[in-house]
């Protein structure tokens, strides 16, 4: 059982810590950051994005002819030096227990030209929620001061549609010739990180400081002010950090006025770093005013232009408020990967220039790194049948019961005429269709199965069969595999299922199936194909607004034509071909 190393805060509550572990966990898989590895010490960055799950549009030659040979050069050298894997770990995140990325927000990493120069970016592929983990490199000139659009079609996933993160002062995350910033750059010293001995093991709270220790400590003082805020001392937090916060509160022309004391308790702001890492950014001539989006009424807006910096609330009106450039959540929140090890995480999971940061006197792990491999043959669940203790095994031709087949054929009459099915045969129902509680093991072997999947690791799916795992296995809403072959690498492991004989057009408990997903879903036009070159039904896909494959292709055409910077695809031509 993970052990929590830190107080109840209202910054920090179980689906946050939830989320934090998730995308730590799941975010990067350690085949991933191996291989980006070898290739980028090999010069190859573009193998080195490609490990990484990271399609690199970028055109040297255009951008040369475009651009010129200056820009290009200092382009090619950022390239060189990219680190792809972890830029993608420290990317946008869902933290309210997904952990994964969060979709139309670009991250600006440098720009090689200069002040009026297009950026180097890096975003998500897809607008989707549930969508496509994997990311685009191009060359492009998003703004920096943008109106923001709150995105809630998926209502416990709101997001901010259109927020730029500049992380041209944070090299730290992404650039292997600043990577040894980082313990410093979150408010640690030279020996350790905050909150942290420097073999990452969490300090307890009776180890933290309980008065201000003084700038000669930084990690200590990091701890000492950050601890203020996370016990709900905010006003006095802010203070310490040299910050000021009016705690009166602010009327708004919709709703209750809001509580500026109330709101900054509810971030999981790190107040020790906020002054700092605003001024980098200030000096980089993105102004002395950022904001931290709040909610469609309210914004969090930090004051660096002043002598006493200050952090406000300020009602948000669309279309009159100024357009402040947006604080990255990398510059005003706590690092995830220091709150994932105080919540129980050993620094040998976090990724290796994360663990060399924050452990920096801990012996490298020997051996697999814990919790990285999905086993293809969960151990045996002991099962209650029948007033007595049965026990049930699961392979790759799925799950075995201890009955025999006049059992089994009784048991399926017994279904047609409206029987449940008990014991063993409920567990043998849970395992085909998703319908149903599963033993725990088994429940959790599925489970982390599918959180792989959600995150997009087509590597752990495909060492999961090679295993001899299940090929027809479902999550708990009875999709299979090729459901959410669009967050997958479809051409490598399409095959590999069909092979297999996995129903192409299986249903879900909702009825959909994987050509639905394929189109609603963050599929593309290719993998819908695919799907019908095997055998997908055009008709009775199950889907909200018609079950035919016109009706979803409408509806996805619709979904994209309201969202900004979706890459386009022939939808049509699919139809012409069906």
């Amino acid at each position: 059982m993970r052990h929590s190393h830190r107080p109840r805060s209202e910054s920090h509550r179980p689906m946050r810590a939830a989320g934090l572990r998730n995308g730590r966990r799941y975010g990067i898989a350690p085949a991933m950051v191996e291989a980006a590895t070898e290739r980028r010490l090999a010069g190859d960055w573009r193998g080195a994005c490609a490990a990484a799950g990271v399609d690199a549009e970028i055109d040297t030659a255009a951008l040369r002819a475009e651009h010129g040979t200056e820009f290009t050069d200092r382009l090619l050298d950022d390239l060189h030096h990219l680190v792809p894997d972890l830029a993608r770990l420290h990317l946008p995140r869902f933290w309210n227990g997904s952990g994964t990325l969060v979709p139309a927000q670009p991250v600006l990493l440098s720009r090689p030209g200069g002040p009026q120069g297009p950026w180097l970016t890096l975003r998500t592929r897809g607008w989707k929620v549930h969508g496509d983990q994997r990311l685009v490199l191009k060359v492009d000139d998003p703004p920096v001061r943008d109106f923001l659009r709150r995105s809630n079609r998926v209502p416990y996933a709101g997001h901010w549609t259109g927020a730029a993160h500049l992380w041209t002062t944070s090299r730290h995350l992404w650039d292997s010739r600043r990577v040894g910033e980082m313990r410093e750059r979150w408010g640690g010293g030279a020996d350790r990180a905050p909150f942290l001995d420097p073999d990452g093991t969490p300090r307890t709270p009776d180890r933290l400081p309980s008065a201000d220790p003084g700038p000669g400590d930084p990690a200590a003082r990091t701890e000492w002010i950050d601890t203020l805020h996370q016990t709900g001392r905010v006003v006095e937090a802010l203070a310490a950090a040299g910050i000021g916060l009016d705690p009166a509160p602010i009327d708004l022309d919709w709703g209750a006025a809001a509580d500026p004391v109330a709101i900054a308790a509810g971030l999981p702001l790190s107040p020790a770093r906020l002054v700092g890492e605003a001024r980098l950014l200030s000096g980089a001539g993105f102004g002395g005013r950022f904001r931290i989006p709040y909610s469609i009424h309210e914004m969090v807006v930090l004051d660096v232009e002043k002598d006493v910096p200050d952090l406000d609330v300020e009602e948000y009106r669309p279309w009159e408020s100024e357009e402040l450039p947006v604080l990255p959540e990398v510059c005003w929140a706590r690092p995830p990967d220091i709150d994932v090890l105080r919540d129980g995480m050993t620094p040998d999971e976090l990724h290796p220039l994360v663990r060399a940061a924050l452990a920096p006197a801990r012996r490298p792990a020997g051996g697999p790194v814990p919790g990285t491999a999905v086993s293809p043959h969960p151990a045996p669940a002991r099962v209650r049948c029948r007033g007595a203790w049965h026990t049930v095994t699961v392979d790759g031709r799925g799950m075995a019961v201890p009955h025999g087949e006049d059992e089994k054929v009784r048991e399926a009459s017994l279904r047609v005429l409206g029987g449940e099915p008990g014991g063993c045969f409920a567990a043998l129902r849970a395992w085909e269709t998703g319908d149903g509680r599963l033993p725990r093991p088994l429940r959790a072997h599925r489970d982390e199965l599918f959180e792989r999947v959600r995150h997009g690791d087509t590597g752990a799916v495909l060492r999961y069969l090679d295993a001899g795992g299940d090929p027809r296995i479902r999550d708990r809403h009875g999709r299979t595999l090729l459901h959410h072959a669009g967050v997958l690498d479809h051409a490598a492991l399409l095959p590999r299922l069909l092979g297999a004989g996995a129903d192409v057009n299986a249903p879900d408990a909702a009825g959909h199936t994987p050509l639905y997903f394929a189109v609603v879903g963050s599929g593309t036009v290719e993998l819908a194909r695919a799907l019908l070159e095997a055998g997908a039904r055009t008709t009775g896909l199950g889907g909200d607004h018609g079950d035919g494959l016109s009706d979803a292709v409408d509806q996805r055409s619709i979904e994209d034509s309201e969202e900004d910077g979706v890459i386009e695809q022939d939808w049509a031509s699919l139809l012409e071909e069906a």
